[in-house]
């Protein structure tokens, strides 16, 4: 195949390639390809707040676990910090 005739080849495979894989496929992808459930649904996602006083209570509840996370972590460091005390004495 020299010539021309590969020239009339690569542009039949350029064009016919893609027309036959979306006539394979079907123009329905969406009902083919799809997982259930893959996304989450909206009042499970996250969202980000937008008015003043949203934004106010999300600040107060992250302030919050902030200090019950330091809380924790400081009782946890003075256990350990007593339980060590003894054993260098």
């Amino acid at each position: 195949m020299g010539g021309l005739n590969l020239e009339v080849f690569k542009f039949g495979m350029y064009v016919l390639f893609p027309i036959g894989t979306m006539y394979y496929f079907g123009t329905n992808l969406d009902s083919r390809f799809t997982v259930s459930e893959f996304w989450p649904k909206p009042e499970n996602a996250n969202r980000v707040p937008t008015e003043r006083d949203e934004i106010h209570s999300e600040l107060a509840r992250l302030r919050a676990r902030r200090l019950l996370k330091r809380d924790q972590r400081l009782a946890q460091e003075e256990a350990n910090g007593k339980a060590q005390a003894p054993e260098e004495s």
